[in-house]
């Protein structure tokens, strides 16, 4: 168990992360079209992000803007930012929901 959480728990916690990605971050706006495992590595790394190194609903966003500019070339521009910060914040809102499973 990391950090004392159940190694179930964290695997559905992150498969809930998975949803989100695809549901109200998708970047490049594959929910339909690809498989569902597209943003896996990025909801693993912000799952660790969140639970392990308490990030802030900021640094997740940050984070999840330089995937869509960086790694996926995308341009930098307002719906990409609001995207980002919206899913950021709700994730951090699921930071509790997380810790007592």
């Amino acid at each position: 168990m990391a950090h004392g959480r159940n190694k179930y728990q964290s695997r559905e916690n992150r498969a809930r992360i998975r949803e989100m990605f695809l549901r109200e971050w998708d970047p490049i706006g594959i929910n339909h079209i690809c498989p569902a495992d597209e943003y896996d590595a990025y909801a693993d790394k912000v799952y660790v992000m969140l639970m392990d190194e308490r990030a802030t609903a900021e640094e997740i966003a940050v984070f999840l803007l330089q995937v869509a500019t960086e790694y996926m070339g995308l341009a930098l521009d307002a719906e990409q930012i609001q995207r980002s910060e919206l899913i950021a914040i709700a994730l951090i809102k699921l930071r509790s929901e997380f810790e007592t499973h």
